[in-house]
């Protein structure tokens, strides 16, 4: 493998494990806010790679995409997703169940959302200010690279996490807002919600999304 390959890769990495305890971590902070210490309790209250880290799901999965991302091909168009070890709550030790739900679901996207927005004006000053050209290429190119990641990256776990497709965080929040008639409907989503979003996966529905976000961001970084 290329150097300049397995350099992006670290980059890329380091980027997509800190986003990921970002996410889990802010699971964990706010339901403990809502009165539930199970997760504070294991440790999960914090940016620690380690207490977040699936072996599969954050590690493997993520390099094998990252691998096949740049051989071309028809290996490059598979699209394999990343996770982190999923936060334990106990809904029953929440305050105001409704909000608790709600706010504990999207504190992950919040987080990464937070993420974005700081690579996003970082990045912008740089442009601006020209701050890439000034710097030796050695350590513009990296730092050029690491910010876009944290951008694209966070924005994009933020929206895949808004789909209303179980286990995501958005079935979470349908839930709280659906009627109690439409429960039946949720239940048969919940069994077969993650084959759905797999589908979906590779329909490419991600990338239609996707797309115009990365347009708007792209436009609003060189505006």
């Amino acid at each position: 493998m290329d150097s300049s390959i397995i350099g992006q890769l670290i980059i890329y990495m380091v980027v997509l494990v800190f986003a990921i305890s970002a996410h889990e971590c802010a699971h964990a902070w706010m339901s403990y806010r809502f009165g539930d210490d199970t997760a504070r309790l294991l440790g999960r209250i914090t940016l620690n790679p380690v207490a977040h880290t699936d072996p599969i799901g954050t590690l493997l999965i993520p390099i094998m995409g990252f691998i096949f991302g740049h051989m071309g091909g028809v290996v490059a168009t598979i699209p394999l997703i990343g996770w982190g070890k999923p936060t334990p709550v106990n809904p029953l030790r929440w305050r105001n169940k409704n909000v608790a739900n709600v706010m504990v679901s999207i504190a992950g996207i919040l987080a990464n959302l937070i993420i974005a927005i700081c690579a996003f004006t970082v990045f912008k000053v740089m442009i601006k200010t020209n701050g890439f050209s000034n710097m030796n290429e050695s350590l513009a190119e990296p730092l050029s690279l690491f910010l876009r990641y944290s951008l694209l990256m966070n924005v994009s776990l933020a929206i895949f996490n808004l789909l209303p497709f179980p286990p995501l965080d958005g079935s979470k929040v349908l839930q709280t807002f659906l009627p109690e008639s439409m429960q039946p409907a949720l239940s048969v989503l919940e069994q077969y919600g993650f084959l759905i979003l797999i589908v979906l996966l590779y329909m490419g529905f991600f990338s239609i999304i996707m797309r115009p976000v990365v347009m708007v961001i792209s436009y609003l970084l060189y505006l």
